[in-house]
């Protein structure tokens, strides 16, 4: 079993049930070790959008990098994500953060995910559940990263709990 984390994001419709929908299906080839606070967030690239929910969550898999980004993709499917704008509105986004300290370098996959570091509405999260995680490409931990960040009022914690 393979230890990934994994970025959740929501901007349409039931914002909650979208995720708790999401983090439901991967019981089907995953099991969910740890799931982060919820936190609204501004939108990034296109801003006049819905705010967004994002959280992070820990889960183990027997799924290699590219076969779980299939899956992965197939679920966004399955949950009514349609193919729009980059950095649009969606229903739902799945992305992989880490997998374990391994570096997937493909075509439709790159992990450590390219812009975690920058990311204050992905690192929030994935400290939540992976504070002492060492990145892999930086040597820093998540806890680390996300205080090299400045403070950005358009993260904050929405629920304790999905």
């Amino acid at each position: 079993m393979s230890l990934v984390y994994l970025g959740l994001g929501t901007n349409l419709g039931d914002r909650f049930s979208n995720l708790k929908n999401a983090i439901s299906a991967m019981a089907a080839w995953g099991h969910v070790l740890a799931v982060s606070k919820v936190y609204e967030t501004a939108p990034v690239g296109i801003t006049d959008q819905p705010a967004f929910l994002n959280m992070a969550i820990k889960i183990e898999t027997k799924l290699e990098p590219l076969p779980l980004l299939k899956v992965l993709k197939d679920l966004e499917k399955d949950l009514g994500r349609t193919e729009a704008v980059r950095w649009g509105p969606r229903l739902i986004d799945i992305d992989i953060l880490l997998y374990e300290q391994r570096h997937v370098q493909d075509a439709t996959l790159e992990v450590p995910h390219p812009r975690l570091v920058e990311r204050r509405f992905a690192l929030a999260p994935l400290a939540d559940v992976g504070a002492e995680v060492i990145h892999p490409t930086t040597g820093k931990s998540i806890a680390q990263l996300l205080a090299l960040l400045p403070p950005d009022d358009d993260v904050k914690i929405l629920s304790e709990t999905i």
